[in-house]
């Protein structure tokens, strides 16, 4: 018969679980962890980790729940759901877990995010708020109820306290009267059987009137109670047994309502209480360092850094350990304390907790697998009483673990074979593990034995692992080597203690040569493992090292390309400045423009406006040169043919117009020029010389045409003007000015329709240029632009 508590207890299942009961908040999930039994269906399981698993997300986001004074109340809920009263004490406890229920029914309603396999169990939760508040309201502890519990019980307490200042008073009279209270013991007043009394000296009985209802232990005080506050007394009493009454109408009241409502808040209770134990769960694998692990039921475990839950956090060394995939069978060696036990009951244990729904102290993507058995010999059980030997008591236990052996079976086998002679005990090892494989049970064994060594090399589907040992400095290293036999190292450690060569050199011929060999060719295998790990170790950290490189090569872009942001963001800011003070100096332009523009009647008008026109062009072409804080503009080189003089007709490259000098360079190089009507200072390199006879030529040309000027201006237009206009980036007071002239050069040219451009923007452009056009006595009409024109971007105007 499968033994599971026995199995369960020998890898130590049942310190766990007082470990989780511990994380526990009420007594019941605290019982409820003590007597968890692992499952051995594959899909409940699964269930009962995904539920820690969310526990474990949820605390992790919003804390755990809490819960407050929740007892187990089933059998007062019952007792009132029967129709019998409940004392103040089982009151206060429903309503304790009522409180529980709702302030855990609230926090996770205040958890956000998509619902969880443990909402089922919240759903269970059924809140009544209405009870809870009556049953806090009416008692004030578990001794008491509260004034306000009802109507009458408040003026049954009124009336009552009302009768006893009654009494006290009379009392009181009575114990400062001069003439009586010379009668009594003392001057106070007590009480006895619920009625006020004055102690009276035995001696002065007769002075007293009243009925006496006790006498003090020597005899000397007789407690009276005078006959003016027996009235009051006896109306006192009649209170209270209504008061009393009252009370028990109360309780029995509460306890009606409470039984109408037993059964949802039982059901409540108890999902309460399993939702604890998840929460436990949870918390218990915070404080193990744990991660969800991948269940499967194909035998497979492949448990990455694994950590024994039940060794110091601080000493307990992670292993590595497989089975079930490329093997069945795992021959574990290596010499005493190396941790080879430690191993085999990491693997039992981590298997029977994940069968329980714990999270595991593993890596990530580690595998554990479910079985229908776990099956276990390890220890040395020797019983004196029973007279079995070791060896004896580990084959009672083998003899039940083949009996109980199955394909669905985990078998853990510590130190097999051991206890009798070696080459029986290896002999018998080695059919045991094979008769187990044969059932096609996962096996893990411990042994000291070479042939068994020397069996797992040699069998398919079993595979050899060792316990590290350090022989220099003669303590284990725990770690689990995979398919490497352990070496004895008997003779080096003999050594290392200070056993005389000669003995050590006379044991080894005692060895048969075949074993020697064998020996040598596992001394062998470890030095190529221990090569290849140095070797490992030195790939691992040249990439650990181009890691760390790649990385502070990353670092360093980031940070140029931070330096280069604000370099630009500076150089900005600058010309955003520079841009500003552009701005100004321009505005000061469109001030001289409007002052032209109210000498419109003027003969000179059209001349003045061209030549503003130029000077404005060539100020805010200076003053873009000056805004741009990176490229400078590239100016022309110019050599005169021969020094400027007065009176010599050059052209004004910046102003883009023709005029006569009327004075000698300065010593600053400036001289004065004439262009047109206008008088100006210009630097000598901003001057080109002009031809006077080719200058006399051009202008009787333009005679012959039509009468000069207006032909010249025509002319002009023709060569300049085009069917739009760009005004994006211009001030409202600029863009009317360019419109007004362009219309001008369109009319001269036949043109009839034509595209300004404005861009969307604010709109405010948009309106001013649409305003202007309304009152233009040559706009025909106007319209927005449609899609593929430029939309809100462009107005179209149809001329006259």
């Amino acid at each position: 018969m499968y033994q599971a508590q026995r199995y369960f207890r020998a890898l130590e299942l049942n310190k766990v679980l007082e470990k989780l009961s511990e994380q526990a908040n009420c007594d019941d999930s605290k019982q409820m962890a003590l007597s968890l039994t692992p499952l051995e269906d594959y899909a409940q399981v699964k269930a009962l980790m995904q539920k820690t698993a969310d526990a474990y997300m949820l605390s992790a986001r919003y804390t755990s729940p809490a819960l407050h004074k929740l007892k187990n109340c089933e059998a007062a809920l019952k007792k009132a759901e029967k129709g019998s009263n409940l004392s103040l004490r089982e009151l206060l406890d429903v309503s304790a877990v009522l409180h529980n229920i709702r302030s855990v029914k609230d926090w996770r309603k205040r958890c956000e995010g998509e619902s969880t396999s443990l909402d089922v169990l919240f759903e269970l939760l059924m809140p009544n708020r209405e009870l809870e508040n009556t049953i806090d309201n009416a008692i004030l502890s578990e001794e008491e109820l509260a004034d306000s519990a009802s109507r009458e019980l408040g003026d049954l307490r009124r009336k009552i306290n009302q009768a006893k200042l009654r009494v006290r008073e009379k009392l009181d009279a009575i114990i400062k009267s001069p003439t009586q209270s010379k009668y009594l013991q003392e001057t106070l007043v007590t009480m006895r059987d619920g009625r006020f009394v004055v102690p009276v000296k035995s001696e002065h009985r007769s002075e007293i009137k009243g009925l006496v209802h006790d006498t003090s232990a020597s005899g000397a005080t007789i407690f009276i109670e005078p006959m003016a506050v027996v009235e009051a007394n006896n109306e006192i009493r009649v209170l209270q047994a209504k008061e009393k009454r009252e009370i028990e109408r109360i309780i029995a009241e509460l306890s009606v309502m409470v039984g109408s409502f037993a059964e949802p808040i039982i059901q409540s209770y108890r999902a309460l209480v399993e939702i604890d134990l998840y929460f436990a769960k949870a918390s218990l694998a915070y404080k193990m360092k744990a991660t969800v692990p991948n269940i499967v039921d194909s035998g497979e475990i492949d448990l990455k850094r694994a950590r024994h839950p039940l060794i110091d956090p601080e000493k307990v060394v992670p292993t590595d350990v497989n089975l079930g995939k490329d093997f069945n069978t795992l021959v574990i060696t290596g010499p005493n304390t190396g941790g080879k036990t430690v191993t085999l009951k990491t693997l039992g244990l981590l298997t029977l907790m994940a069968m329980c729904g714990l999270m595991l102290p593993v890596a990530e993507n580690s595998t554990i697998s479910v079985y229908k058995k776990v099956l276990v010999d390890i220890g040395d059980e020797q019983s004196i009483e029973q007279s079995l030997s070791t060896f004896s008591a580990h084959m009672t236990n083998i003899v039940s673990i083949i009996e109980e052996a199955d394909s669905d079976s985990l078998v853990l086998l510590d130190e097999l074979g051991a206890g009798t002679d070696p080459v029986e005990g290896a002999a018998l090892a080695i059919s045991i593990m094979e008769r187990l494989a044969m059932y096609g049970a996962k096996i893990a064994a411990t042994t000291h034995y070479a042939e068994i060594k020397e069996y797992a090399l040699q069998t398919e589907n079993v595979c050899n692992a060792s316990c590290e040992f350090d022989v220099e400095t003669l303590k284990p290293t725990y770690r689990l080597l995979i398919g490497i036999p352990g070496k004895s190292n008997a003779f080096a450690i003999s050594q290392r203690l200070g056993l005389p060569e000669e003995i050590i050199e006379a044991a080894k011929q005692n060895i048969s040569a075949e074993k020697t060999r064998f020996e040598d060719v596992l001394a062998q295998l470890d030095e190529a493992r221990q090569a290849l790990e140095k070797e490992k170790e030195e790939v691992d950290r040249l990439k650990a090292e181009q890691l760390e490189s790649k990385r502070n090569l990353e670092q360093y872009k980031q940070k140029t390309y931070k330096m280069m942001e604000r370099e630009l963001q500076n150089a900005q800011e600058k010309a955003n400045r520079i841009v500003s003070s552009a701005k100004a100096e321009s505005a000061k332009l469109l001030e001289e423009l409007d002052d032209l523009r109210k000498q419109k009647e003027s003969e000179e008008f059209s001349k003045l406006v061209q030549g503003a026109k130029s000077v404005y062009k060539s100020n805010i072409n200076r003053l873009e040169d000056i805004a741009n804080p990176v490229i400078g503009r590239m100016k022309e080189e110019y050599i005169p043919p021969r020094p400027f003089k007065k009176g010599d007709l050059v052209l004004v490259v910046q102003l883009n117009e023709e005029g006569v000098l009327l004075s000698d360079p300065d010593s600053s190089g400036n001289v004065q020029v004439q262009a047109g009507i206008m008088k100006t200072k210009v630097p000598v390199s901003d001057l080109r010389l002009v031809d006077k006879k080719r200058r006399r030529q051009i202008d009787r040309m333009e005679r012959k045409n039509n009468g000069g000027v207006t032909k010249t201006l025509k002319d002009k237009s023709q060569r300049s003007a085009s069917s739009e206009i760009d005004l994006r980036g211009q001030t409202i007071e600029e863009g009317i000015m360019m419109v007004d002239q362009y219309i001008d050069s369109c009319l001269l040219m036949g043109i009839k329709t034509i595209t300004i451009i404005h861009g969307k923007g604010t709109g405010a452009l948009r309106s001013a240029i649409q305003q202007h056009l309304k009152n233009h006595k040559m706009v025909r009409t106007f319209r927005l632009g449609v899609y593929g024109e430029g939309e809100d971007g462009v107005t179209i105007a149809e001329l006259k």
